[in-house]
């Protein structure tokens, strides 16, 4: 009993886990909500009132440390966009950089692993939560030496478990909407194993709810040594985002850390699906699926990721589209703003996905047809939103078509050239967006080569994905 307490103490420092935001009260102030979200997350020492100096100066070190992590702009203040960060659903231990493992780097000194369930969530059949937990450790099985077997009696190395509120280890579950599951790195006794809130709800395919498939891959990536990520595309990132189960690949951050605990599969016959990576900015080679005004911000698209560029708040955002909209698959074709129906429309093939705001649009998606485009065009590669005219523009291969939203009809005369419509416009279009700097209107188009299209001059000019987003902050 007295080697368990110190175990206790020890993993208190490396448990692991999903919560939802830090919510105080309504009457707390932005202070007291800092002061919460960092004591628990940040390690911002408790102290009393009297010490207000040496708080404010622990405080700015430790808003540093976070707005890093989340790669804010480090001011060490609390500015609007770091406290709306805090109220995000998010893990309830400290951060650390991508792919990290646990301090002492904590690793299985086997690759032979067994598991065992020990009771189980009336959410879901005893089947569904068995191919759940099957599944989430087979994720990682498949990409190390790890091999993972399971025990029906006795003590396995990670022993999984459902329980509410003190559910005898040490860190009691909160309720509904609160915690969903913590999991120990691994060790002796309790190391390596896994709990959850049996307060929540788990679903099998569901994207409403929480995804026990998901919150158990996340959870056994703890249970192997693996800490948080700053990629808010890996698997190992702290909030909970919902995917597609049925096409999820483990992101390459994520293969990455493990194998950097244990090595590469030995055992791989095959070539095995490329692991997703989450795109950079800054690469130069960068071409963008899609980009779109949203009631002033600017969302650019790429792959099963978009990044949200504020002008109010002088940062860009990176997130998977399916964290914000779980129904709208990544890859996406085109999407734009319509200002008279104060919709973003997003197109992926035949179908369109309408959003008011951020909120999904009721009675979709709808078809392509919809635009009164002919039956032949089942894809588009860009579209391009004039608001002076109300006219939109469908890229298809190096045609135009022009659809007129006040008459819900086609114009005459199209589909025309794309180099007859836009002189000197050549090449492939793949992204589009009508962008005011200062008191010009440019078309802005994204090819091969960001580009911009100064519709006054009838002319191109080159500039970057970096350029493009610093004139979409600062006009």
């Amino acid at each position: 009993m007295k080697s368990y307490y110190k175990l206790c103490v020890l993993i208190a420092l490396v448990v692991s886990g999903y919560t939802s935001p830090i919510a105080p009260p309504a009457d707390e102030d932005r202070e007291s909500i800092a002061v919460n979200y960092l004591t628990q997350l940040y390690g911002l020492p408790k102290q009393s009132n009297s010490d207000t100096e040496k708080r404010s100066s622990g405080m700015s070190l430790r808003l540093k440390e976070m707005q890093q992590f989340f790669r804010l702009k480090v001011t060490g203040k609390l500015d609007e966009e770091t406290l709306d960060v805090m109220k995000k659903p998010r893990c309830g231990v400290p951060d650390v950089a991508a792919y990290s493992t646990f301090q002492g780097d904590y690793k299985w000194k086997k690759h032979d692993l067994t598991y065992r369930i020990e009771n189980y969530t009336p959410d879901m059949s005893v089947a569904e939560v068995d191919d759940s937990i099957k599944r989430a450790l087979q994720l990682w099985a498949d990409v190390t030496p790890l091999r993972f077997t399971r025990l029906y009696r006795g003590t396995a190395d990670i022993m999984i478990s459902f329980g509410v509120g003190d559910h005898q280890d040490g860190y009691p579950f909160d309720g509904p909407n609160g915690l969903l599951a913590h999991a120990f790195p691994p060790f002796e006794g309790i190391g390596g194993d896994a709990h959850f809130d049996d307060d929540e709800k788990f679903f099998y395919r569901s994207p409403q709810g929480y995804n026990l498939f998901l919150v158990a891959a996340h959870e056994f990536g703890h249970s192997l040594g693996l800490e948080h990520s700053r990629d808010p595309g890996a698997l190992m990132y702290p909030t909970y985002i919902h995917r597609d189960v049925d096409t999820f690949v483990l992101p390459k951050d994520d293969v990455d850390g493990i194998q950097s605990l244990y090595g590469p599969n030995p055992d791989e016959t095959g070539p095995r699906p490329t692991p997703p990576v989450t795109p950079n900015k800054c690469d130069p080679k960068l071409v963008l699926d899609a980009v779109t005004m949203l009631r002033g911000e600017i969302m650019f698209f790429k792959d099963s990721f978009f990044w949200r560029s504020s002008p109010h708040r002088g940062t860009v955002e990176q997130h998977l589209i399916t964290g914000f909209w779980p129904e709208i698959p990544g890859h996406i074709d085109a999407a734009f703003e319509s200002p008279l129906e104060d919709k973003v429309f997003i197109i992926k093939g035949e179908k369109v996905w309408a959003l008011y705001g951020y909120e999904m649009a009721q009675g979709y998606p709808k078809s392509l047809s919809m635009f009164r485009l002919p039956r032949k065009v089942q894809k588009v590669d860009a579209v391009l939103y004039d608001e002076t005219s109300y006219k939109i523009l469908f890229f298809v291969n190096k045609q135009i078509y022009s659809y007129n939203e006040e008459q819900r009809r086609l114009e005459k005369g199209y589909p025309k050239p794309v180099e007859v419509v836009f002189p000197g416009m050549k090449g492939k279009v793949t992204a589009a967006f009508q962008y005011q700097v200062v008191k010009n209107q440019m078309w802005v188009t994204l090819q091969k080569y960001d580009t911009s299209y100064d519709f006054r001059f009838w002319s191109l000019q080159n500039f970057s994905f970096e350029i493009l987003i610093f004139k979409a902050l600062h006009g």
